[in-house]
């Protein structure tokens, strides 16, 4: 029996439609797929759902009710919660205060039952398979941690159905299979779920069926036994982006960047030489070291021995020393580490190269945005006016203008730590041919994914890290997602020992 539908749903924003009588059903118990490239629909029909913007036509059954014009209250209290790909908790506050913000437990004199309310998040927990001190400080929890909290706290508000966005962006595998377990369980208990994300291997591993928009309209539909990867995909963005083979050789030139022995926070005596031009790849189990050697290229981790020469300079201090010599870095977690809020897409392109001219008094606007427009161009960025909110773009967009932002300070060697992070499958394409087209012009681009695929669709070599050394390095017709994972996880050594006992 269906717990949701949604029918003839429509949404514009100022003319631009958003969506176009699209449908979505829900069965009570179920794990759906929504899918779709960013700037699909997904969020504006899920926001229709949770009450937060209005439809402009349509039909809303939850739980057996209609509801034409739900609000954030109604929907709340029909048991629809919304767990953003955002972490959406209150730092300075305790765990179980957090579970209760806005429905404190009172004793009968009227003051706060502290320890009713730890006993029922220390029971919530418990049942849930979730190891949180209820009374430790929400901001000493880990991400991961933080998004089992906020799963507990739409669970004790006793909620039916809950919206899951990219919920496992920040977690590692195991935290994954931990976070799918707990979805298991609750499903045998009735609980429903809308699983939005684009990573298919945990599509096909979690969802029951799946729903597809593009471009604002419903594609597909249907049960994930009955369809494979590749349809879903071509279903999300069209034939142009499968199964492309993005990578082309390119003459190098010198050695551009040397690490020479270099040890630093989780890593040890790394040593490697990249060129003019190229392409590496960093990959490595999570906590294998490799992003922490970038972050430490760019001064954001200081490092405790060796040599790091960017051309013939030895390099080592702060950030904007690193800048300075031409080194630029897109850091992972773009909602953290990049997005400038409070500022405009124009500002936020603009914020790095302001570091570097910190001594030129005045900012010239018209040079500003004459650069903008073309990196705009370049980088075919999607966007209105440079004045717009940086929000008001989809994640690839997003990402898009945070490279532009140091491309706009000239530099030589652009490190990019898990650039294709939550964007869909056309927004990985154009990264792709972006990576490509700055290697073509000169650039070096390092870049640290745990994707294997990405790493030969653009690599000229990939450095495999494992617990803080580099276990092996392909050139680009040696790489393979089988070989790669052997050193990852250090099976080719384990496998060799076995072999040598017997």
């Amino acid at each position: 029996m269906d717990i949701l539908e949604m029918r003839h749903v429509s949404k514009a924003f100022g003319g631009v439609i958003a969506l176009s009588d699209v449908h979505l059903s829900l069965e009570a118990g179920e794990i759906h797929a929504l899918l779709g490239e960013n700037g699909a629909g997904k969020s504006t029909l899920m926001n229709i759902l949770t009450g937060v913007i209005p439809m402009d036509s349509g039909e809303i059954y939850f739980d057996g009710k209609s509801y034409p014009n739900p609000t954030i209250a109604q929907m709340e209290h029909a048991g629809i919660a919304f767990v953003h790909q955002e972490v959406n908790v209150v730092n300075d506050l305790t765990v179980f205060e957090n579970i209760f913000l806005n429905r404190e437990l009172k004793t009968k004199v009227g003051l706060l039952d502290r320890k009713k309310m730890i006993e029922e998040a220390s029971d919530l927990f418990t049942r849930l398979g979730v190891d949180i001190d209820p009374c430790i400080m929400v901001s000493e929890l880990k991400t991961s941690q933080k998004q089992l909290l906020e799963i507990s706290r739409a669970l004790h508000e006793d909620a039916k159905l809950l919206i899951l966005d990219e919920p496992t962006t920040a977690l590692s595998t195991q935290e994954v299979e931990h976070l799918f377990g707990i979805l298991r369980k609750l499903k045998t208990q009735g609980k429903s779920f809308i699983f939005i994300s684009h990573k298919m291997p945990e599509i096909f591993e979690i969802a029951d069926r799946y729903t597809v928009f593009r471009n604002g309209l419903f594609i597909s539909s249907g049960n994930i036994s009955d369809t494979t990867p590749h349809q879903i995909a071509s279903d999300m963005v069209g034939e142009q982006y499968l199964d492309k083979d993005y990578y082309e050789s390119r003459p190098l030139g010198d050695t551009i960047v040397a690490l020479k022995n270099v040890s630093g926070h989780g890593f040890h005596d790394v040593s490697l030489e990249i060129r003019k031009g190229e392409i590496v790849a960093f990959t490595g189990l999570a906590g294998s070291g490799a992003s922490e050697v970038m972050q430490t290229m760019f001064g954001v981790l200081p490092f405790e021995g060796g040599v790091i020469k960017v051309g013939n300079r030895s390099l080592r201090g702060t950030i904007p020393k690193f800048m300075k010599n031409g080194i630029a870095m897109l850091p992972s977690n773009r909602k953290e580490n990049s997005v400038v809020p409070d500022m405009d897409i124009l500002d936020n392109t603009c914020i790095a190269e302001h570091c570097l001219t910190l001594k030129k008094p005045v900012i010239s606007s018209k040079r500003e945005l004459e650069r903008y427009e073309s990196l705009k161009k370049l980088l075919w960025i999607k966007a209105g006016s440079p004045k717009d909110s940086i929000l008001s773009l989809s994640g690839g967009n997003q990402q898009k203008v945070f490279l532009a932002r140091w491309l706009n300070t000239q530099a030589d060697v652009l490190l990019l730590d898990n650039p294709t992070q939550g964007v869909d499958v056309g927004a990985k394409a154009e990264i792709y041919r972006l990576i490509l087209e700055f290697a073509s012009r000169g650039m070096t681009v390092i870049i640290n994914t745990l994707e294997i695929p990405e790493i030969k669709k653009v690599s000229d070599r990939c450095v495999v890290f494992f617990e803080g050394r580099v276990a092996k390095i392909f050139d680009h017709d040696e790489i393979n997602e089988h070989d790669v994972m052997l050193y990852s996880t250090n099976a080719i050594n384990t496998r060799r020992g076995a072999n040598h006992a017997g």
